[in-house]
């Protein structure tokens, strides 16, 4: 309906019934956290808060003025919180647009060219996770913004070039009908994908622990 209805006094007028739904998003994000602490511990000092991002647009610096989002994105980033530089996972929730995704979007010179650099010294790793079977049964898209030939620094002639290619190193899943997060099983099979995407976010994350930027 927001999406219909991007602006103030529309939503002003229905605020009640945003409030019912951001309950419900905070009692989905509590569920996952508390399921991933079975392979995330530190997933337990979050908090809803700490991984929800708000309705309202930053529209400062864009063209397109409308005032709110029209998807309700939940970021699970142990143990600091979305505002981490470390690779998390995500969960959009959008009709006909709902999706799981996670890793590192968008880092910062220094850490970008640290990934990239790991991966190409540890290729033999990187191609395990994800090569493996069910990684990328559930997670066919790996790295965005790709860069049209080689970064700076790499050889243009290694075979596995196009893996530094990326500027943000994220995965997605396939996407999902929206009607599933009614399901019982929704925030099991959830949980489930993040721990799938868990061993791709451990090789981004020792990266960001060894420069120090969490």
């Amino acid at each position: 309906a927001v999406s219909l209805n991007n602006n103030r006094e529309w939503f002003n007028a229905h605020k009640d019934e945003w409030r019912q739904v951001d309950r419900r998003a905070d009692a989905l994000t509590q569920e996952l956290i508390n399921l991933m602490t079975d392979f995330e511990p530190n997933a337990a000092r979050l908090t809803p808060k700490d991984c929800r991002y708000r309705i309202y647009r930053d529209t400062r610096f864009s063209l397109d003025k409308t005032p709110y989002k029209t998807h309700i994105g939940i970021f699970i980033n142990p143990p600091y919180g979305k505002k981490s530089m470390r690779a998390g996972y995500y969960l959009h929730l959008e009709p006909d647009n709902c999706f799981v995704g996670g890793g590192l979007w968008c880092p910062p010179p220094e850490l970008l060219k640290a990934v990239r650099n790991d991966i190409y010294n540890e290729i033999d790793e990187y191609l395990d996770i994800i090569s493996d079977a069910e990684f990328a049964k559930n997670y066919p898209v790996i790295g965005e913004d790709l860069l049209k030939t080689a970064p700076k620094g790499f050889p243009k002639d290694w075979k596995h070039v196009d893996l530094l290619k990326p500027r943000s190193f994220i995965v997605y899943s396939r996407k999902f009908p929206a009607r599933l997060t009614a399901s019982k099983d929704f925030t099991v099979r959830i949980a489930e994908l993040f721990r799938i995407q868990k061993p791709f976010n451990d090789f981004l994350n020792y990266t960001v622990d060894e420069l120090h930027c969490q």
